[in-house]
Formats: C-alpha cells, sequence, structure tokens
C-alpha cells in the first residue's frame, strides 16, 4: 500500500474520533475534544498542527448553547418557520426579509414566546425584562444597516462620509 494512502487513513481515523466528541454533549466530550486537540498540537506532521489550529478556534462555541439547538439546514428551517410565518401574517408578504437576521436575538424569542408560554403573559411575568437591552451583536448590526441606508441615498451620501471621516480622524 501507498505510503500517502496509509497518511490519509490516520488523518480519517483522527476526524471520526474528533468528531465522535462533538456527538458528545456536555464535559465530557470537552475534555475528550482538548486532549485531541493538545495532542495534535504536539505532533510535528502540519496536517496534525493544522487540525489542532482548527480545533482551538472552534472550540469556544462548540459545547454551549440549548440542548434542542437545530442539528441540521432542515432541523433549523423548522425552528425558524414558526416566527418566519408569523411575521408574514403581520406584514402580508411573501417574506419575513432581512428583519430576522438583524433583530433575531431578541426577535426570535418574542415571536416564540407562546410556545412556551400558552397563556397570555401579564404585567408581573414581563417586568424582570423591563430593563433588558438588546446584544452587542444586534446594535452593531442595526448601526451598520443605518450607515448602509444612508450611503445608498444621494441626498445624505455626503454628510456620512464627512461623518464617517470626521469620526475615523477623532479616533486616530
Amino acid at each position: 500500500m501507498k505510503p500517502e494512502l496509509v497518511k490519509l487513513r490516520r488523518y480519517r481515523a483522527i476526524l471520526r474520533a474528533v468528531s465522535a466528541t462533538l456527538e458528545q454533549n456536555g464535559r465530557r466530550g470537552t475534555r475528550q475534544f482538548e486532549a485531541w486537540r493538545e495532542e495534535l498540537a504536539g505532533q510535528k506532521d502540519p496536517v496534525y498542527q493544522h487540525m489542532a489550529k482548527v480545533m482551538e478556534s472552534w472550540s469556544p462555541g462548540l459545547f454551549v448553547g440549548p440542548k434542542d439547538f437545530p442539528e441540521d439546514n432542515l432541523d433549523l428551517e423548522r425552528w425558524f418557520r414558526l416566527p418566519k410565518g408569523h411575521e408574514r401574517r403581520i406584514h402580508g408578504h411573501a417574506h419575513a426579509g432581512v428583519r430576522l437576521v438583524q433583530e433575531g436575538p431578541t426577535l426570535i424569542p418574542a415571536l416564540d414566546a407562546h410556545a412556551l408560554h400558552p397563556e397570555p403573559f401579564d404585567a408581573a411575568t414581563l417586568l424582570p425584562f423591563q430593563e433588558a437591552e438588546a446584544p452587542t451583536s444586534q446594535v452593531e448590526a442595526l448601526q451598520r444597516r443605518r450607515i448602509i441606508r444612508r450611503a445608498r441615498s444621494d441626498s445624505q451620501r455626503r454628510q456620512l462620509l464627512r461623518e464617517l471621516e470626521r469620526q475615523y480622524v477623532d479616533s486616530a
């Protein structure tokens, strides 16, 4: 057998072992994933080192989030169907538009709240959320949207460019 093929089979076996750790939720999967990453980082083979580097960049987000999070694209579409349908019924449009992307972190739980809370909301239930703030990612997305809309406008483009130049000069 050719040596390249033997190497590729070893790589495939390691990838399968790492993939198996991703199937496990919780601390055990995290520990095994980290053990594989450390072992691969210690190898001299550049392919193993690259695998370790990729694993390190992925590790912050792999084992977080809800346990019932969508597993594939079809499940993700089913997960978004309910709020998107709600948006379509409210506005009468064929699709929900970019609003779900830009305001999603706060909009999706709000639109989907009735699924987990079948009775009507009262003031006592909503009071803890009175001081809630939008996540940073959502605020930044909405700021980018405002800038892009102003950049498309012929009448506001020059003023926007002046403001952005002034911000750039002030920050430097």
